[in-house]
């Protein structure tokens, strides 16, 4: 009885891990695994295969998050004052709008702070081009890195929903009814 209830008590904390894999406040893969981690060390019927994978899936949203970001601001020729516009911009927005936490303001925060941290930077670093250049390379690189960072968030909530599929998948099984036979 207490493994049925450990099982949904876990399930509903990988389903708020999906959440967060696509909504940056809140904790999202790291969450997943966790989870997965518990249900390993408690279940005598764990398999591997669910730990595996998840490890696996939080080491590449790691990797994506970073490398999604990092390679679309690139392929716009965006200078590392541009990709550190978008970290202060994202911490800022998201930070400056948090009283507004009902209404979307850490979200609308992390986009627009982006955006702006983005433009900033790169707008200050290219002091050498005339203001209409600097104002369309600043764009562009600003709409990169966001485009970039929402591709990787999506991919990151597709590697949550793999994780916690292949868990239920390989431990469905194992969990047994809730009632005594």
């Amino acid at each position: 009885m207490a493994l049925f209830i450990l099982y949904w008590v876990l399930i509903a904390l990988m389903l708020i891990g999906i959440i967060g894999a696509f909504v940056p406040a809140l904790p999202g893969i790291g969450l997943i695994v966790t989870a997965v981690i518990v249900w390993t060390v408690l279940s005598p019927a764990a398999t591997s295969t669910a730990l595996v994978t998840a490890v696996i899936a939080l080491i590449l949203s790691l990797a994506v998050g970073y490398l999604a970001t990092y390679f679309g601001a690139k392929s716009v020729g965006a200078s590392s004052w541009g990709q550190a516009g978008a970290i202060i911009g994202l911490i800022v927005g998201f930070l400056g709008l948090l009283p507004a936490l009902p209404l979307g303001g850490p979200l609308l925060g992390i986009l627009l702070g982006t955006m702006m941290g983005a433009f900033i930077g790169e707008f200050l670093y290219r002091k050498e081009l005339s203001l209409t250049e600097r104002v369309t390379l600043s764009s562009k690189v600003s709409l990169a890195v966001v485009v970039s960072s929402l591709i990787g968030t999506l991919l990151e909530g597709l590697l949550a929903i793999i994780t916690v599929i292949v868990f239920i998948l390989t431990t469905w099984s194992t969990v047994g009814s809730p009632l005594p036979s």
